[in-house]
């Protein structure tokens, strides 16, 4: 017997619409990424213009219709119709994929008799690699020696160690290269490349390069002596890292004066010997402000970046084609044209609204921080800063958590202070001994300035430092200094200690 029957239920769901989902998008996207989207979204919707570049393209326009006033920018559905006898050419306007002829691709008319053709100059920058290659092939080797010299080479990390195993090398040249090789071979010429600048190349871990670095010191210079760094490196590394400098001086007989001196040649050494010599072949990263925020005469004032709101407008020629559309008689294809027109007027739209309602977001998010941060922003001192979190900025303004979060994702505000990301004027609270709500930052900012006053040759340990707080007011646990302490990249006191 069949049981299946057909029931009706009701439901409420929540759905995002199409310029929601866009909005959210753009929201979180910082400067330089928003005008690229800008121009990715001009070149797949032609009914979006830039109002500048309108301006120019209006000027070199042989003829102008005087009567489009820019009054038709709204349009009626229900008075479309469509003439077959418009000479309107509907290929021009339908998408790619729907032409029959593609010559029109193979023909380009951008140049004028006297244009003088420019080819823009192709800069060209050795890498690292190359650097290194080319002092390798001036070493005297055979044919099999240089190119397990360039594998070596090419496994080099960002660093310039080489992290992998010989063993692991010599199965790579076989499977790889078909070249069949032992691990001796391969650490010889290991050896060779180590030999290249700058010291401390093609090393296998930290003590090793800066083996490699004193060894080629004392070769460069015989007459200094770096027989006491070498052995504190070669024979007492783990104690080194640890900074146990006293048992490293007792088990060598040393004095403190002689520990100091090779200590100091040490940390002269370069741990990453690879960036000193690729920072010029790697990119700069520039940061580009949304916001800027100026002090005149005791007052803030906040201005947003002029191109988080660049002037964009539907493109007059589609609104007139749509109207033409309106004059015609129907038929399948200017229906379809005149859907698609439709489409292409309607995304703009919506995207110029998405990037005003961004524009007009950013702004009150902004001012929400800058009024809640105000004392600041007027005197630049981090212990300032009062506690603010999300939620706070949220309510103020009446936007959702969501929302702020996205705002102040990857966004920079430039301030006479310095320039910082939002984030930076986030943070928790706690209550001090006067019962007042302190930020978690002025605590940190009162932590760095201990350690940076504390003796060097004795260290405070956390233990201490939470009675230091605990005096000037901030009465927090000995794990909450350590959590910031880490959290402000500094080490624990042993490891600050010097001599």
């Amino acid at each position: 017997m069949n049981n299946q029957r057909l029931t009706q239920t009701q439901r409420q769901e929540l759905k995002l619409s199409p310029q929601q989902i866009q909005l959210m998008k753009l929201l979180q996207l910082p400067l330089i990424e928003l005008e690229q989207r800008i121009k990715e979204e001009m070149e797949v919707n032609p009914a979006l213009e830039d109002s500048h570049e309108h301006d120019d393209y209006e000027e070199n326009e042989p003829t102008v219709d005087d009567t489009d006033n820019g009054e038709n920018d709204d349009y009626n559905d229900d008075e479309i119709s469509f003439n077959k006898d418009d000479e309107f050419d509907i290929n021009d306007y339908l998408p790619e994929e729907d032409l029959d002829d593609y010559s029109y691709k193979l023909q380009t008319n951008n140049y004028s008799s006297d244009d003088d053709p420019y080819e823009a100059p192709v800069v060209s920058e050795e890498t690292f690699q190359d650097y290194l290659n080319q002092q390798l092939s001036y070493q005297d080797l055979t044919d099999e020696q240089l190119e397990i010299g360039e594998y070596i080479i090419g496994n080099l990390d960002d660093n310039g160690y080489l992290s992998r195993p010989i063993s692991n090398i010599v199965d790579d040249m076989l499977f790889t290269m078909n070249i069949s090789t032992t691990e001796e071979e391969v650490t010889k010429v290991l050896s060779i490349v180590q030999q290249l600048d700058p010291p401390g190349i093609a090393a296998r871990n930290l003590q090793e390069c800066l083996l490699i670095q004193l060894k080629r010191l004392q070769q460069d210079y015989p007459y200094n002596d770096y027989s006491l760094s070498i052995t504190i490196i070669r024979d007492f590394f783990e104690e080194f890292t640890k900074k146990h400098y006293d048992k490293i001086a007792k088990k060598l007989e040393v004095s403190n004066r002689e520990m100091k001196s090779a200590l100091d040649e040490i940390l002269k050494l370069n741990p990453k010997p690879a960036d000193a010599s690729s920072s010029g072949t790697k990119n700069i990263h520039y940061i580009t402000p949304d916001f800027f925020v100026f002090v005149r005469d005791g007052k803030i004032e906040l201005s947003l970046d002029g191109r988080n709101a660049p002037e964009l407008h539907v493109s007059k020629q589609y609104l007139k084609m749509l109207e033409d559309f309106s004059k015609s008689k129907d038929t399948r294809s200017m229906q379809e044209a005149a859907q698609f027109v439709k489409q292409k007027i309607d995304a703009a739209r919506w995207f110029i609204d998405a990037i005003n309602q961004r524009q007009n977001t950013l702004y009150i998010t902004m001012k929400a921080i800058v009024d809640m941060q105000e004392d600041y922003f007027l005197t630049g001192d981090e212990t300032q800063l009062k506690p603010m979190i999300l939620k706070d900025v949220a309510e103020k303004v009446g936007l959702d958590i969501s929302t702020i979060s996205r705002v102040a994702n990857s966004k920079y505000v430039q301030t006479p202070y310095g320039t910082h990301l939002l984030k930076f004027f986030f943070s928790e609270g706690i209550t001090n001994d006067e019962g007042e709500e302190v930020s978690t930052r002025e605590i940190k900012k009162i932590l760095r300035d201990c350690i940076e006053s504390e003796d060097k040759t004795a260290p405070m340990t956390d233990e201490q430092l939470m009675i230091v707080l605990k005096d000037k007011g901030y009465p927090i646990a000995r794990r909450t200094v350590a959590k910031y302490r880490e959290q402000l990249g500094i080490p624990v006191g042993r490891m600050r200690k010097k001599i």
